[in-house]
């Protein structure tokens, strides 16, 4: 169930990028006056297909990892000399940046009308107070303590966790002090941390800005109360149902969840005996723990089962909400910091400070559809807010082949006063096809190692 899940999802995801994508170009490129051949979403056999009016042809095609829009152009084929007017070669400079350029904006667009439907129907974020901090670490030394909420990192507000390792992973590379600013309760004044740091989580794969920083987020408790549980596993196998208390393991009592999973996790392929609390009754239940041996070789145990859910206090919930007027303003600040971000990732990547193991491909793709689409709808919306923005990034890289080398070679065409030669673009064209073919597979390799 979980794989085609993830393969649904994978779908909806690239289908609906792509598709807004494409659409940029086509609509730019008709209000220029260029006819369109093609419209496709997808790549390889239709799978199904018309032709409109204007003639035309829309496809939706069995590959869909990407698409194009398909231009008349006579580089590509003879045209008919009373069609001249409408070949994409024969527009101005100005008019052919526009309609290469309409793709990636359209993914902006989309992270923004994505970003402002959350603001409008409103975002619960969980007030990051400091559960503990780890004795030695950069929060340690730096003067953070349990309890304390955090409400700025680096001289930027914060409300919420997700918002804090943003601001984290934006720092990766700093040596020196880290700023954060922090306040005992909600009525105390913040006052200001400065943790020291050195090449802060650089190489890390993946980062991890709160482990790194010393700092465990504050949750409720949270009793041994089983939620889901996957069918053949250990627990399913066992007779152990969702709702099921878990009060000893072996004869000694269980505190919470998390020492039940350390007592699970400390005891591979050995068995243990349960004292269950079902129904205001009591049972005894034997389990055996399965294998999972970590890529460190460490070999732990697991019995595919969850916790069940726990209230969180509502003085711990903070509600992001915003008017439809105020929220556009919102959106469009919070794509233009993803893209900064994304951007600074790919300049940290190129110098080595970030590992190039933290490229995904269509593997993790699907994997992170489906874990946010079964996560909620806000999680859906925002993993394809950044997915959205990510893509437009990446198409305008000023690499031959994508949008950004097109873009280019037109800039430098206004330059120039010329359009560049056609044995040159050819040139460019093999090494930008060898870079981004280089790139596709490193991220199915690491795919497939994160798989392994």
């Amino acid at each position: 169930m979980g794989l085609i899940q993830n393969i649904l999802a994978v779908i909806v995801v690239l289908g609906l990028l792509i598709t807004f994508h494409e659409f940029g170009h086509f609509w730019v490129a008709r209000r220029c006056g260029v006819r369109v051949l093609r419209f496709s979403v997808g790549f390889g056999k239709p799978i199904w297909s018309r032709v409109d009016r204007h003639g035309t042809e829309f496809v939706v095609a069995a590959i869909p990892l990407g698409g194009y829009v398909k231009m008349l152009d006579e580089r590509e084929a003879p045209v008919p000399e009373e069609q001249l007017d409408q070949a994409f070669n024969r527009k101005t400079v100005w008019q052919r940046i526009a309609i290469v350029a309409a793709g990636p904006l359209a993914n902006f667009l989309l992270a923004i009308v994505a970003y402002w439907a959350l603001f409008v129907a409103g975002t619960t974020a969980v007030a990051p107070v400091i559960g503990s901090v780890e004795p030695g670490s950069p929060a340690e030394r730096g003067g953070l303590t349990a309890g304390q909420e955090i409400v700025a990192v680096r001289g930027e507000a914060v409300r919420g966790w997700d918002e804090i390792n943003l601001k984290l992973v934006a720092a990766i590379g700093v040596s020196g002090e880290l700023r954060v600013d922090a306040r005992a309760d909600a009525t105390a004044e913040p006052r200001e941390f400065r943790l020291p740091v050195e090449n802060w989580l650089v190489r890390q794969d993946p980062p991890q800005p709160l482990p790194s920083l010393g700092v465990t987020p504050w949750r409720p408790p949270f009793p041994a109360v089983l939620g889901q549980l996957m069918p053949g596993e250990a627990a399913d196998a066992a007779g152990l149902q969702a709702g099921d208390e878990i009060l000893t393991v072996d004869g000694t009592p269980v505190d919470d969840w998390m020492h039940f999973v350390d007592i699970v996790r400390a005891s591979p392929g050995e068995a243990l005996t349960l004292e269950v609390a079902r129904n205001g009754g009591r049972l005894s239940l034997a389990i055996t723990p399965g294998r999972n041996e970590l890529e460190e070789g460490v070999t732990i145990g697991y019995i595919g089962a969850g916790v069940a859910a726990v209230e969180w206090p509502e003085e711990s919930l903070r509600e992001i909400r915003y008017g439809p007027i105020a929220a556009v303003g919102e959106a469009v600040s919070r794509t233009g910091e993803m893209t900064l971000l994304t951007l600074d990732a790919i300049r940290k990547m190129l110098v080595g400070l970030i590992s190039p193991s933290n490229l995904s491909g269509p593997i993790t793709i699907a994997q992170i559809s489906g874990d946010s689409a079964r996560a909620g709808l806000e999680s859906f919306v925002s993993f394809l807010a950044y997915l959205s923005i990510s893509l437009g990034v990446l198409n305008l890289l000023p690499i031959p082949v994508l949008d950004g080398g097109h873009l280019l070679y037109y800039f430098m065409e206004l330059v120039r006063g010329r359009p560049v030669s056609e044995q040159a673009q050819a040139i460019g064209l093999r090494i930008g096809l060898a870079l981004v073919g280089t790139l596709m597979l490193m991220a199915i390799y690491f795919d497939l190692m994160r798989l392994w």
